[in-house]
């Protein structure tokens, strides 16, 4: 092997030739090793359902910045559907998330309107934020959305605050805090899950292992060779899942937020996934292998997936999750209208919601 080829494999890893792909598998649970019980198909329906609107809804947000009507920056969760659409299926309004900058998949998993996210992302003045958000601002607190976030690791605290306050209560809520790979290697990560166990509090740490933190891999800049075996320093499970795979985080993210509202207390999961496109629109992308194994796991598409999986099993027919699809493109072309539509926010509003009254 060439000495600009193992510059490229996983630093973290012990053995050099270690593979792409057997990073990938490391301890990684799929829904063959898996046993759901409760997969309806209502239930299967609107996860599937959730994961065509997120696709399409940042599809439609990739081509309008590009077409120069969204301002800001825009972070793309296509390619990570099945995350948010597996956890967020166990939660109901009044149980908390926290996002990240790559949030739209989570704010419409949850439940978030998709007028209101479209027009937010567009300035408008019917966004959810009143168009003073943006794209990696949004949240709706009657949704349980507790906000996107443009600190990396920003979520940290407030997901753990707000797992405080659950016990506090006794409401048997469970918060989920969404993160990335990157944001494992700040410094709340590590406050924040030493304080969750030492409490016992009600809350599901979610890492979204996309690869690369902006440019960065995260088996060179990761001392571990997985992020899930860091649950053990906490004294919480820890368990590492295909990301890309619904059925399994399905049933994961059931069992980890089963034991926090039972007040088992938390539990860290690894998604282990791959962004569709770069960290940020405009992003060259040119960190990413072209070809072999990282390429061939980047095309594996979570939506088709689960389209096959429900089809072998008999859950839905080829036709109905057609109609699904299609329905969904037709929502998420009406959000566009909709924000398109509505007004910009008026000079006079700048003040306005800055401070508490």
């Amino acid at each position: 092997m060439a000495k600009e080829e193992r510059k490229a494999m996983p630093k973290s890893m012990k053995n050099p030739e270690t593979s792409f792909k057997e990073l990938v598998d490391l301890d990684v649970k799929t829904s063959t090793e898996t046993k759901v019980e409760d997969l309806t198909k209502e239930k299967s329906i609107s996860m599937y359902k959730n994961m065509e609107n997120i696709r399409n809804f940042e599809e439609n947000a990739k081509r309008f910045f590009a077409a120069g009507e969204i301002p800001g920056f825009v972070h793309l969760y296509a390619g990570e559907e099945a995350i948010a659409s597996g956890v967020c299926a166990h939660l109901s309004d009044d149980d908390f998330i926290t996002s990240t900058h790559r949030g739209h998949g989570h704010c419409v998993a949850k439940g978030g309107d998709l007028n209101g996210m479209m027009a937010e992302i567009f300035g408008r003045s019917d966004g959810l934020g009143k168009g003073k958000g943006g794209s990696m601002h949004i949240a709706d607190i009657d949704k349980g959305i507790l906000g996107a976030n443009g600190m990396v690791g920003g979520g940290f605290g407030l997901a753990t605050g707000a797992a405080m306050r659950n016990q506090y209560k006794k409401n048997g809520k469970v918060v989920v805090c969404f993160f990335g790979d990157g944001a494992s290697n700040e410094g709340l990560f590590h406050e924040c899950l030493n304080m969750a166990s030492i409490w016992n509090l009600p809350i599901v740490f979610v890492n979204e292992n996309n690869f690369y933190a902006e440019a960065t891999p995260q088996w060179y800049a990761s001392a571990s060779n997985t992020i899930a075996e860091r649950a053990a320093a906490y004294d919480m499970p820890g368990v590492r899942v295909n990301g890309k795979d619904l059925v399994a985080v399905y049933d994961i993210a059931g069992e980890a937020i089963e034991r926090a509202r039972n007040g088992e207390g938390p539990t860290l999961i690894e998604c282990v996934t791959y962004r569709n496109y770069g960290h940020f629109e405009g992003d060259g992308q040119s960190y990413k292998a072209q070809s072999g194994e990282e390429k061939e796991w980047a095309e594996v598409d979570p939506l088709n997936v689960f389209r096959e999986y429900t089809i072998e099993n008999g859950i839905m027919t080829e036709k109905e999750l057609d109609e699904i699809r299609e329905q969904s493109k037709k929502d998420v072309e009406a959000a566009v209208s909709f924000a398109k539509e509505s007004p910009e926010p008026s000079l006079d509003s700048l003040y306005e919601d800055v401070f508490a009254d």
